[in-house]
C-alpha cells in the first residue's frame, strides 16, 4: 500500500488496523495517524519466531497494514501473516515514504481567475501552498521534495515565478532555493531571518506586493514576528491568510526555537492579539503546519476563518499577558529533531546529502504550543 493510498484513507476517515513493528520508542514518538485507525505496536525482533502470539490481537474483519521504518521488516511480517491465513498489506517505503508524501488539495478559486492549492505533508504535518494565475505560479513554504511542486506546475501549464518562505524553518528543510535555482524564479525571504544566509535572495518585507499572472491576484506580505524574528504572513487575493508558523487551527506558534522565548513571547502576542486583530475576520487562515489529525477538514485540507479561530483557539483567548508568556515559554514539547542542523541547511551553511536530510527530518513537527 502506497503512502498516497494511506493518505486517502486518512482523508476519507476509513477504518484501518496498523501493526507497527518499529521499536516502542519510535512508535510512541511518531506514527501514522487517522481518526478511525487502530494500532498494535510489536517490535519486529519479537516476531522473528512467528506471528502466532499476536494473531488474537489483530481483528480479522479489518484491513491490516504492517508498518516499519524503511519497508523490509514489514514485508517479512506481512508474509508471515499471509502464511497464517490473514490478509495483510505493508507500507511501501515504510515511514520514510510516509514522512515524504505530499498530497495536493485544491482549496479554492481566486476572484479574478486562478486557483489556490495546499500541499499536505501528511506524515510530517507540514503544509505548503501554490497560487496559480494566468499561467504563472507562486509557491509558499516548499518542502525539499521539490519535484512534487515543479511537476504539479507543469501539469497545470504554469511557470513558477516566485517562491516564498514565511520564515527560516527549523523543523524541515526548505526546497525554496532549489526550486528557484532550477526554474529561475525569484526566492523571497524575510531579511531579519536571513542575516546569516550564504546566498542571494529577495527581501520580503512588510507591505511587499507581488503580482501573480496578469490578473489582480496579489500576495501581500504582513510582518508577523513571534515564532521567529522575521516571520512574515501573506494575504492572498484578500481571501486567504497564510500564517506560517504563527497561528495554527488548534494551537499557536512556539517562540523558543532560537533560544529566545522570553524575548519573542511579546512579539508573538503582539502579532496574534494586535496585528491579526486588524485583519478581516473573514480571511481563511492557512498555516504552515498542523499538529493533530483532528485539524483536517473533510477534504483533507487544513484551514479555518480567522474570526472562528479568535472565538475558539485557546491561544488567542488568554487575557492575562503573564499567563500567555507562561504558556509559550514553559512545558513546551521537545525541540524538533536536528533543528539546528536544519536551520544551518536552510541558511546554506551546510549541504548534507539526501539520506542525511531525510534523517534530520524524521519525526513529527513540533512548532506549536497547545
Amino acid at each position: 500500500m502506497t503512502a498516497k493510498e494511506v493518505t486517502k484513507k486518512v482523508f476519507n476517515n476509513d477504518n484501518l488496523f496498523v501493526l507497527d513493528v518499529r521499536n516502542e520508542d519510535d512508535f510512541s514518538n511518531w506514527k501514522i495517524e487517522g481518526k478511525n485507525f487502530e494500532y498494535l505496536n510489536v517490535p519486529y525482533f519479537d516476531l522473528l519466531d512467528g506471528v502466532e502470539p499476536i494473531l488474537d490481537k489483530i481483528p480479522a474483519d479489518k484491513e491490516l497494514l504492517v508498518v516499519c521504518a524503511k519497508e523490509g521488516s514489514s514485508v517479512m511480517v506481512a508474509d508471515m501473516l499471509e502464511e497464517a491465513g490473514r490478509e495483510a498489506s505493508y507500507l511501501q517505503g515504510g515511514m520514510k515514504a510516509w514522512s515524504e508524501h505530499l498530497e495536493p488539495v485544491k482549496v479554492g478559486d481566486l476572484k479574478d481567475g486562478g486557483e489556490m492549492y495546499q500541499f499536505v505533508r501528511i506524515g510530517k504535518g507540514c503544509l505548503s501552498y501554490m497560487v496559480i494565475s494566468n499561467g504563472e505560479a507562486a509557491i509558499v513554504d516548499a518542502t525539499r521534495m521539490t519535484d512534487v511542486f515543479t511537476d504539479f506546475a507543469a501539469e497545470k501549464d504554469a511557470v513558477i515565478k516566485h517562491i516564498f518562505d514565511t520564515h527560516l524553518h527549523a523543523d524541515h528543510i526548505s526546497g525554496g532555493r532549489k526550486i528557484a535555482e532550477k526554474t529561475g524564479a525569484s526566492y523571497w525571504l524575510p531579511p531579519k531571518d536571513a542575516e546569516e544566509v550564504t546566498f542571494d535572495y529577495n527581501r520580503l518585507e512588510d507591505g511587499n506586493g507581488v503580482m501573480i499572472g496578469s490578473t489582480k491576484i496579489t500576495i501581500q506580505a504582513v510582518y508577523s514576528p513571534g515564532h521567529t524574528i522575521g516571520s512574515t504572513s501573506f494575504v492572498v487575493d484578500d481571501q486567504y491568510l497564510l500564517s506560517g508558523d504563527i497561528l495554527f487551527i488548534d494551537s499557536i506558534g512556539r517562540p523558543d526555537l532560537a533560544g529566545k522565548a522570553g524575548d519573542w513571547a511579546g512579539d508573538l502576542r503582539e502579532t496574534l492579539y494586535k496585528r491579526y486583530k486588524e485583519l478581516s475576520s473573514q480571511l481563511i487562515v492557512m498555516p504552515a503546519h498542523f499538529m493533530i489529525i483532528d485539524e483536517l477538514n473533510e477534504d483533507g485540507s487544513v484551514s479555518e476563518k480567522l474570526g472562528t479561530l479568535f472565538a475558539k483557539n485557546h491561544g488567542l483567548n488568554i487575557e492575562d499577558e503573564g499567563e500567555f508568556r507562561k504558556l509559550v515559554s514553559e512545558n513546551l514539547p521537545p525541540q524538533p529533531n536536528a533543528y539546528q542542523e536544519i536551520r544551518e541547511t536552510n541558511m546554506g551553511k551546510i549541504s548534507p546529502d539526501e539520506e542525511k536530510q531525510r534523517e534530520m527530518e524524521i519525526g513529527p513537527n513540533r512548532c506549536a504550543v497547545r
